[in-house]
């Protein structure tokens, strides 16, 4: 039950299923290992930032493609529990949803998936009731249909739309100029910057307004109006970073719907939210700690 006056976020791009191992040491090549744990949940950089916003108290909308299999009935089980409410783009096509199969030894992960590329979206569903009366707008690309329309239907409404820049895609070409928040990985780059510091800067210099680069456990970097910062993320032990980006998006984008909230204290606090996810193992037992003083508030 989403409390009255909690923000609302529109998420906008990839979902999976992830089936995750979790193993003690990775298995050489042609050999087996014994997983110690696993778990099977949606996934996704779009369905991850949605299912934290939702978490942390805010009204949720994944906008993405599934289609109908049995694959996709327990991806909307999953999300429907954690109250993300989904617009399936694809919802009346007879198709494979994406699948992930990852494995999680200590703090690093692989994964293996098809992404977006099995499953193609031609047309976006009508967006702009969607996107109207929301508080922000994230896209990470995936769908590039899909992206494009939101942008669109959020620059008509006035809704200020975050871009979740995990790595390029020739979508981000057409997204960045309508952007007002990109939130990048250390991995992200624009075609011809060398490293994070020239994709900072080229961002910048096409006028994005705010730009935030994360270095995984060291600090997050931003720019914004003019000024510079660094927030550190909190020291933990890490035991499962997958998602942990993802959830870092997430949060960014539910507190930045709190007004007179400045850049780097937005920051601070999901970057706390992404420890947070860092400490407990499993993709959703660590939503329960977000019930805890200080994380929704």
């Amino acid at each position: 039950m989403v409390a009255p006056g909690a923000p609302r976020g529109v998420f906008v791009g990839l979902t999976t299923l992830d089936v995750v191992h979790h193993v003690d040491a990775r298995p050489p090549a042609d050999g087996k290992a014994t997983a110690t744990a696993q778990f099977v949940a949606a996934g996704g950089p779009a369905a991850n930032a949605a299912v934290t916003f939702a978490g942390l108290g805010g009204e949720a909308v994944l906008v993405t493609a599934l289609g109908r299999s049995p694959v996709a009935e327990v991806v909307h089980a999953d999300l429907a529990a954690h109250s993300v409410r989904i617009v399936d783009a694809v919802g009346d096509r007879a198709t494979d949803t994406p699948v992930s199969a990852i494995t999680v030894s200590g703090a690093q992960r692989s994964v293996v998936g098809i992404d977006a590329t099995a499953l193609r979206v031609e047309r976006s569903p009508e967006l702009s009731g969607i996107v109207d009366g929301a508080d922000v707008v994230l896209v990470d690309g995936h769908h590039p249909v899909l992206a494009d329309a939101a942008v669109a239907a959020a620059a008509a409404a006035g809704v200020p739309v975050v871009v979740d820049a995990g790595r390029w895609k020739e979508s981000m070409r057409r997204l960045l100029p309508r952007t007002q928040v990109v939130v990048a990985s250390a991995e992200f780059r624009v075609p011809g910057a060398g490293d994070s510091a020239a994709t900072a800067r080229a961002l910048l210099d096409q006028g994005i307004p705010t730009v935030i680069t994360t270095h995984g456990s060291a600090p997050v970097r931003w720019w914004h109006g003019g000024e510079h910062g660094t927030v550190p993320p909190p020291r933990v032990e890490a035991v499962d970073t997958l998602g942990a980006g993802d959830v870092f998006h997430g949060a960014y984008c539910f507190y930045s719907c709190r007004p007179g909230i400045d850049v780097a204290s937005v920051i601070e606090r999901a970057a706390a939210v992404a420890a947070l996810r860092c400490r407990i193992p499993g993709p959703r037992a660590w939503l329960a700690q977000l019930r805890s003083p200080g994380m929704s508030g």
